[in-house]
């Protein structure tokens, strides 16, 4: 099992922007000192939700500021860019960096940041899909023309500069849903799992996807990437005690509302191709600390927390991308000791022996 960080980049009241950039970058070093394998980084736009719009900016900087770890999206939001600047800001990152960028791939869902670039999110899917499709020719073709319905190249063009990868930075989409995990796995695309879904849910994607891609003719081996929000304590007790302390600073509707739904605003209901996620966000994410203990978040004493990551491995997910606290207001050096003591208490029973 590999372990990520997961940096939303949230703006608590009274953090200025710098404040929020300089403390994601400061635990972004530590992770590479701690050992972790690498750090993904979100994508947000017009709210404090979280406040890195261009995410190849932001990676470009983190990799002058480390020598080994995977520099990831977690994820780019491919309808809403033009395909071609992804492909080569990306390459560049991937050049910059030594050949350490992991592009982590998805629709999309926030009603708002859709509205707020004009684009009707009922697109969504077949935009991320030809988008994808723009993006891999241009990497992995020397001379390459795309006329298409939402994208065109206008001309037969080649990608400058190439990525340093070959054929191209591993790709991992955000998926879930078995409709959409079927498709990806059918392509052999390897999936990143929504932190928002149970344990049980992405379990079945896993299995799904390894299934699927198995009967597809891909060869095993893909790395699938699962995200959690991650907190470790020395005991049950306080792992519990400290879950209900977060839970008491931070209003969770300021993350689960009509704004972050995947809304049509014409009839007010999910959009088409996001039924899945009906309620998900409409609920005001209004779930029990008991279930989150239960099925949501990996949390616990370093036993618990243990058990609960041999499940996710156990069913086919090899890469472990840990929230450790995106909206929990903590400050820097209380998050640097719950990352040290994971990654001491942990980590360890994870890594082959020599």
């Amino acid at each position: 099992m590999k372990f990520s960080t997961f940096h939303l980049f949230y703006r608590f009241d009274g953090q200025s922007f710098k404040d929020v950039y300089d403390y994601h970058l400061e635990l972004i070093e530590l992770a590479e000192e701690l050992g972790f394998d690498g750090v993904r980084l979100a994508e947000h736009h017009f709210r404090d939700y979280g406040v890195v719009p261009n995410l190849f900016a932001m990676l470009a900087h983190a990799a002058a500021r480390t020598t080994r770890l995977r520099l990831g999206t977690g994820v780019a939001v491919l309808p809403l860019h033009d395909p071609i600047h992804v492909a080569e800001e990306a390459a560049q990152v991937d050049v910059l960096s030594g050949g350490r960028l992991d592009l982590g791939i998805g629709r999309g869902y926030q009603s708002a940041e859709f509205e707020g670039f004009g684009i009707d999110l009922a697109e969504a899917r077949d935009r991320f899909n030809e988008a994808l499709e723009v993006i891999v020719g241009l990497w992995t073709r020397e001379a390459y023309r795309h006329e298409g319905k939402f994208y065109r190249t206008g001309a037969e063009v080649s990608l400058v500069p190439r990525p340093l990868q070959t054929p191209h930075p591993p790709l991992h989409v955000a998926a879930v849903s078995p409709e959409t995990v079927t498709m990806y796995a059918e392509r052999g695309l390897p999936i990143l799992a929504d932190p928002a879904a149970t344990f049980r849910k992405v379990c079945a994607a896993a299995g799904t996807w390894r299934e699927t891609a198995a009967r597809a003719g891909h060869p095993d081996g893909a790395e699938l990437v699962v995200a959690r929000s991650v907190y470790v304590a020395p005991t049950l007790e306080q792992a519990r005690a400290d879950q209900e302390r977060f839970e008491a600073s931070f209003d969770r509707s300021r993350i689960f509302n009509e704004r972050s739904a995947p809304v049509d605003p014409r009839t007010g209901r999910a959009a088409q191709g996001f039924e899945y996620y009906q309620d998900r966000y409409l609920k005001g994410g209004s779930v029990s600390a008991g279930f989150r203990w239960e099925q949501l978040e990996v949390i616990g004493d370093p036993a618990r927390v243990i058990e609960q990551i041999a499940l996710l491995r156990d069913a086919g997910f090899t890469n472990l991308l840990c929230d450790f606290g995106s909206t929990r207001p903590m400050p820097l050096e209380e998050m640097k000791r719950v990352m040290r003591f994971f990654a001491a208490e942990v980590m360890p029973a994870f890594r082959r022996s020599s």
